[in-house]
């Protein structure tokens, strides 16, 4: 079953927070969906999810047994216990007996968390909770993963854990649509969905999204005269309009490209 939005508009009064977007997600497959604050990330999940209702255009989503959900507000209850907190989603999720003893046991050896089931969700760190909230929207085996930044403000070892549960995810069936500030992590997806202003960017593989961009980038060793120009480590990297020299990539990876997609879209505009 692949779910998605076809031509979606969403908007909360005057505020046009989606302006016709399509996307899907598949099965087995992840699709990373990239922006920065205010561009439309979650109300493009929340959407997905049901819980938003388009303006117009046709959402074909799951029905709330098929679906997981893992917000910003990382998902856990913080005055019940691991233990009460998987107990809770479970009851709530049908999941009983054997299957719930097996799928308790699989996800807290998964997280790490198999000798914390007696503390506080609020008293965990923010990594651990972040797990946790991952494996209570994983606990019915939901056939659609929605996550909302799942790694912002997690610690590194964190997440590396967390995105080795979301592939295993992925490897073992589910569609998930992963809303992410962090391009390291979209250049692993099998689709990245690039969004500004409620509006699609940039969208296709990561391959495909570096061939695609208007322009392309070269690094400089000074920053440039114009706007165009941006600080990455201890270098700078440069947008021109132009198509590159033969051989030449018009971007090293997605951070440049969607800065430099960013830069082309106020150009036309301008």
């Amino acid at each position: 079953m692949t779910w998605g939005l076809r031509d979606v508009t969403v908007e909360y009064g005057a505020v046009t927070a989606l302006r016709s977007v399509t996307v899907s997600v598949h099965p087995g497959r992840i699709l990373a969906i990239v922006g920065g604050d205010g561009a439309g990330k979650t109300t493009l999940l929340r959407t997905l999810a049901g819980a938003v209702r388009p303006a117009s255009g046709q959402v074909e989503g799951p029905t709330l047994s098929q679906l997981g959900f893992m917000p910003t507000s990382a998902g856990v209850w913080r005055e019940l216990t691991v233990d009460e907190n998987i107990a809770f989603v479970a009851s709530s999720q049908g999941v009983v007996g054997e299957d719930l003893r097996q799928r308790r046991a699989e996800l807290l050896e998964a997280t790490g968390l198999a000798d914390t089931t007696d503390r506080l969700a609020g008293h965990l760190s923010g990594g651990m909770r972040q797990k946790l909230a991952f494996s209570l929207a994983m606990l019915h085996r939901p056939p659609l993963l929605l996550l909302d930044e799942p790694s912002t403000g997690v610690d590194p070892v964190s997440r590396v854990d967390l995105w080795r549960m979301i592939a295993q995810a992925a490897a073992d069936g589910a569609a998930i649509a992963m809303a992410t500030t962090y391009l390291d992590e979209a250049d692993r997806a099998a689709e990245v969905v690039v969004l500004d202003a409620g509006e699609v960017l940039l969208r296709g593989t990561p391959g495909e999204i570096l061939d695609a961009i208007p322009g392309h980038v070269v690094t400089t060793a000074t920053r440039g005269a114009g706007s165009g120009t941006w600080r990455r480590g201890h270098s700078f990297r440069e947008w021109l309009p132009g198509d590159p020299p033969p051989g030449t990539p018009r971007a090293a990876d997605l951070e440049d490209a969607v800065v430099a997609a960013s830069l082309a879209k106020e150009a036309a505009h301008a």
